[in-house]
């Protein structure tokens, strides 16, 4: 996934979800935060960051968007928009082993009450892919969620619903950065849903991570990543 007209700037401050004030040029400007979840260990004063430059779109109420921001030296994709472009453009490239050479592909296809941000067609398989874009990481430790996501159990529930009918369901966590060697479910934060992708695994919900190479530019995906789900799957 390629983006246009990038720009760096300054983390300033964040007073609420779908805004920032960041340093552009040695100008304070209020941007666009294309992700909604907290980003408490991401986004703090003085961060470096890179914004997609949007001010030659029309109606839009800021000229700017965050798109990723370093960590100490490592840069993290937080646009939360990215990560089912950049496995559909994955599965297009055949770069997912075992979802290889499909015949059809569709994007945000309803299931039940639900739906899943991937459909695809491969010889005789017919198959949802529920995407989760990540960012928190740990000491090489990457997990998802950082925070509960009530939502997210509810769609994974759906999607063992629909393996139980003859479907394959798989559920793709992207990692949004090149550091992690290891994903897991965080547990602590959100035990409901590590309970429901346990338990969706456990009834032949496939569990997929992989990380991402990241530009200033550029998201594109990366290498295959070990799972450890045990912390979720004991008591």
């Amino acid at each position: 996934m390629h983006y246009k007209k990038v720009v760096k700037g300054e983390f300033i401050k964040r007073p609420n979800r779908f805004i920032a004030h960041v340093l552009i040029d040695g100008k304070e400007e209020v941007v666009h935060v294309k992700n909604t979840s907290r980003c408490r260990e991401l986004l703090i004063p003085g961060a470096k960051v890179y914004l997609e430059d949007k001010r030659e779109v029309p109606g839009r109420k800021t000229g700017y968007s965050v798109i990723s921001v370093y960590k100490d030296d490592v840069l993290v994709n937080i646009d939360s928009q990215a990560p089912n472009t950049v496995i559909a453009e994955a599965l297009e490239n055949n770069k997912i082993d075992g979802l290889l050479d499909f015949s059809l592909l569709k994007r945000e296809v309803t299931y039940g009450k639900s739906r899943f941000d991937i459909f695809m067609e491969r010889e005789k398989e017919r198959i949802f892919i529920e995407v989760k874009g990540v960012t928190l990481e740990n000491s090489g430790v990457s997990a998802f969620p950082d925070a509960p996501t009530e939502r997210g159990a509810k769609h994974v529930k759906e999607l063992a619903d629909a393996v139980a009918e003859g479907y394959r369901g798989v559920i793709f966590f992207l990692i949004k950065m090149q550091k992690p060697d290891l994903f897991t479910l965080n547990w602590k934060m959100d035990p409901v849903f590590a309970k429901a992708v346990c338990e969706a695994k456990s009834k032949g919900v496939e569990v997929l991570a992989y990380d991402s190479l990241v530009t200033p530019e550029e998201i594109l995906i990366g290498k295959k990543l070990p799972i450890d789900l045990e912390p979720c799957c004991v008591g």
